[in-house]
């Protein structure tokens, strides 16, 4: 710690207790100890003495955030005695607060400001989750040009060779060919043909844990084509599969007893003479036809076929995650992502696993009375509701028909983007629920 400035967290008691000599210069600066607030202290010799930062009357991961970008680019460290989760939650936040997408700017990245490792934080799972949310953060950031199926298929096989794990694709025709129809009917208007992403990792004889990520690279709505606003951000379209690849990223990395296996359909939903039409009748891998009631709910058609490939191996656990509905965003905003699940054992604690990890969700009800909004006059299922509310529970029912009832599955409808700057969270891509996700299944299956 020779060199670097300690950072004191404190509330108004502690203030005027434990930093008396430093009164005179807390009085003109200003500084009472308010939460979300801190004060530069000099040290009397033309350098920076301490920093004080507001305490708030719960420590969790965000309270020093802010601080990487706003503090002189210098080394710190924490002064105070912390618990080893505390410490973990401090060290991860500052570490998340790092975060800058610059790739595309020429001028040099400015430094931030670095805090020593507390000595009993867990240095392996910050490392793991830092590296997981910032591959999400980088892959959702990328613009469409330099994030179509092509280099994410190209970025999830970097990922699975650095872990030795087993990848393969099906590509273009290929998915017709081998019984993926929705997959092939949402992303055969690109250039770059529409393709299923798989691999996996881990001992066969594990339990088996299998991630399906919505990889919408971008979309444009298809022949029900969004407006200039609908379509701004769609670059984020693949939002669900950026974090389900973090999540991997952070169970390959700290070695969790499971066999994990990662499905992405990757596809752009874009126009061209080929595109799907409204009202089309597309067949499914399940069996089952679906009536295209529009072309821009097409995240639930590709993610039909990967569930229900998913499902052919029984896993212990399916997890989806997918930028599904504006529906949800309604409903919880767009910080809290929305949780359904056929489970109410595993819906449980994966609320409480966000709890512990401050990476919050919400849970919406799989209302079964809503599922014959989904009903067709000339097909097995429409791919939307007949009515204009409850857009994400209908998208959910749609995603349950897919899904076997024997197995725990979850599905989270996420924004994963950031439309303010919060701490430890800057504006623009975000792997929301990816840790809770990787805490909830550490709980279950992490014992060897």
């Amino acid at each position: 710690m020779s060199g670097s400035i300690p950072i004191f967290l404190v509330d108004e008691a502690q203030l005027k207790n434990q930093h008396s000599e430093s009164q005179a210069w807390l009085t003109a600066s200003g500084f009472k100890g308010e939460p979300s607030t801190f004060s530069l202290v000099p040290d009397g010799q033309g350098g920076l003495g301490k920093v004080l930062v507001g305490k708030p009357k719960t420590v969790d991961t965000w309270v020093l955030g802010n601080l990487p970008q706003l503090l002189p680019p210098q080394d710190y460290h924490l002064a105070d005695s912390w618990s080893d989760s505390e410490a973990t939650q401090l060290y991860l936040g500052w570490q998340l607060g790092q975060y800058r997408f610059a790739q595309y700017k020429h001028a040099p990245k400015k430094p931030v400001a670095q805090l020593i490792p507390p000595k009993n934080a867990d240095h392996l799972y910050v490392t793991a989750a830092t590296e997981g949310t910032f591959l999400a953060r980088d892959l959702i950031n990328t613009p469409a040009n330099d994030m179509g199926p092509a280099h994410l298929e190209a970025r999830t096989l970097d990922i699975a060779g650095c872990f030795g794990a087993d990848f393969q694709v099906i590509t273009g025709e290929d998915l017709l060919s081998q019984n993926y129809p929705l997959i092939h009917a949402v992303g055969r208007a690109d250039d770059q043909a529409p393709r299923l992403i798989d691999f996996r990792w881990g001992d066969l004889d594990a339990p088996k844990v299998t991630l399906v990520g919505k990889g919408v690279c971008f979309d444009s709505g298809g022949l029900d084509i969004k407006n200039a606003s609908g379509m701004q951000y769609m670059k984020k379209d693949m939002g669900g599969a950026a974090q389900v690849l973090g999540l991997a990223l952070m169970i390959m990395k700290l070695q969790l007893p499971i066999r994990l296996r990662v499905l992405i359909p990757a596809v752009s939903n874009s126009i061209s003479s080929n595109s799907m039409r409204p009202l089309d009748v597309l067949p499914s891998r399940r069996g089952i036809t679906v009536e295209v009631g529009n072309t821009d709910a097409e995240g639930r058609l590709v993610l039909a076929d990967a569930l229900w490939e998913a499902v052919s191996e029984e896993p212990e656990l399916l997890i989806d995650c997918a930028t599904l509905t504006g529906a949800a965003r309604v409903a919880l905003g767009t910080e809290l992502p929305a949780v359904f699940s056929n489970h109410a054992e595993t819906a449980n604690a994966l609320l409480e696993a966000g709890q512990a990890v401050d990476d919050l969700l919400w849970q919406l009800p799989l209302h079964q009375a809503y599922r014959p909004m989904l009903d067709s006059k000339v097909a097995d299922i429409s791919n939307i509701s007949s009515a204009s509310y409850g857009g994400s529970i209908t998208a959910a029912l749609f995603l349950q028909e897919f899904v076997k009832p024997t197995i725990p599955w979850i599905h989270i409808d996420v924004m994963a983007w950031n439309l303010r700057s919060l701490p430890g969270r800057p504006e623009g891509g975000e792997a929301m629920s990816m840790r809770a996700l990787f805490e909830l299944i550490r709980q279950r299956f992490g014992k060897k």
